[in-house]
C-alpha cells in the first residue's frame, strides 16, 4: 500500500520503484518520519518520502495522512543527524520530562533565519536561501570611537504544547538573542516583529484564539524532528529555510501527538527578552500570555511542509 510520486521515482528510477509498489523493498512495520508514530505498509497507506543531501540520500516512510510522497531538500549535516536517529547512534539525551507537572518543552535550539529584503549578498559561511536574501543582523557593542559590529541574528526557538480553546496545539516559539535590525539599516532599534509583520504574521492579542494560517509558510519534520520552518522563495519556486536547525532538534511525544492531530504548528515570535527561558509548558503559556497582553506577540499557523 505504497504511494510513490512522480519526483521520488525520478530520484530512484523505475525499477526500484516497481519493486518497492511491488513490495520486494517494503520495510513491513516502520516509524512514521513525520509524526514518529508505527506504521506498517501492508496495514494502511504509505508515503515514500525521500530525503536528498548534496552527497546522501535516504529513503523513509511515513502515513499517507501525514505527508504526502515527495523529495524533500536537506543539508547533508541533517540528512547525517536523520542516519543517525534512525540508527540509534545519535547519542543526544531525550528530553526530560517532570512526572507532576506539564511536560517540559523540548530544549530550545539556535540558528539562523533570514529575512528577504534589499539585494546584498549574505556572509559566505552562512547558507543563503536566495541570492537577494540578506541576514538579518544585530549589533553588539564595540569599544569607545568605533561603530557597533554587526553580527549574524541568532534566534532560539522552544517547542511546547498550548492549549488554545479546548485544542492541545504544538507551538513553536521563536525569540532571538539579542535586538534585530532590518537588513541593510544602521539604526539600532529592534524590528524582529515589523519584519515578521511584513512577512505575513500577525499581532496576536488572545492565545484562546490560533492565529491565522500564513501562505506559503511551513514546518519540516522529519524522523520526528524538528529540521526547519520555510518560507516562499523570494523568486518562487520550492520554498527555502527561515530557520534552520543546526541539528535536528527533538519534540516531545505529546508535541508530536498534537502535530499529528491537526497536522499543523503554531508559530509565535517575539523580540529579544520577552519569553526567556521557561522551564514548563505552563510558565512558557503565561509568558506568551503577558507578551500577547502586552503587544508583543505576532504568530502564524503552519501546515507541515509537503501538506
Amino acid at each position: 500500500m505504497l504511494d510513490v510520486s512522480d519526483d521520488v521515482r525520478a530520484e530512484i528510477g523505475d525499477e526500484e520503484a516497481d519493486r518497492l509498489l511491488a513490495g520486494d523493498n517494503a520495510p513491513g512495520a516502520y516509524d512514521c518520519t513525520s509524526c514518529r508514530t508505527p506504521g506498517n505498509t501492508e496495514q494502511e497507506r504509505t508515503s515514500t518520502v525521500l530525503f536528498v543531501g548534496q552527497e546522501t540520500a535516504v529513503l523513509a516512510f511515513a502515513h499517507a495522512t501525514c505527508v504526502p510522497s515527495q523529495v524533500v531538500a536537506v543539508s547533508e549535516d541533517q540528512l547525517r543527524g536523520a542516519v543517525r536517529s534512525i540508527t540509534g547512534e545519535d547519542s543526544a539525551p531525550p528530553t526530560a520530562e517532570a512526572s507532576h507537572a506539564p511536560p517540559v518543552p523540548a530544549a530550545s535550539h539556535a540558528s539562523t533565519s533570514y529575512f528577504p529584503g534589499p539585494a546584498a549578498p549574505a556572509p559566505s559561511p552562512a547558507p543563503v536561501p536566495s541570492p537577494g536574501s540578506p541576514v538579518a543582523v544585530s549589533h553588539t557593542p564595540a569599544p569607545s570611537g568605533h561603530a557597533p559590529v554587526p553580527q549574524q541574528a541568532v534566534l532560539g526557538v522552544t517547542s511546547g504544547v498550548v492549549l488554545v480553546g479546548q485544542e492541545a496545539c504544538a507551538a513553536l516559539v521563536v525569540e532571538p538573542t539579542a535586538p534585530i535590525i532590518r537588513p541593510g539599516s544602521i539604526g539600532h532599534g529592534d524590528e524582529f516583529l515589523q519584519l515578521l509583520s511584513e512577512q505575513g504574521f500577525a499581532p496576536v492579542v488572545d492565545l484562546g484564539r490560533p492565529p491565522a494560517p500564513n501562505p506559503g509558510w511551513s514546518v519540516l519534520l522529519a524522523m520526528g524532528r524538528l529540521h526547519a520552518v520555510l518560507m516562499p522563495a523570494p523568486g518562487g519556486g520550492r520554498p527555502v529555510a527561515w530557520w534552520q536547525a543546526h541539528s535536528p532538534m527533538p519534540l516531545s511525544e505529546g508535541w508530536r501527538s498534537a502535530v499529528g492531530r491537526s497536522q499543523k504548528v503554531l508559530v509565535y515570535a517575539a523580540a529579544a527578552g520577552t519569553i526567556g527561558t521557561q522551564p514548563r509548558e505552563d510558565q512558557l503559556r503565561a509568558a506568551l500570555d503577558r507578551a500577547a497582553a502586552r503587544g508583543a506577540l505576532v504568530g502564524a499557523s503552519m501546515p507541515l511542509a509537503g501538506t
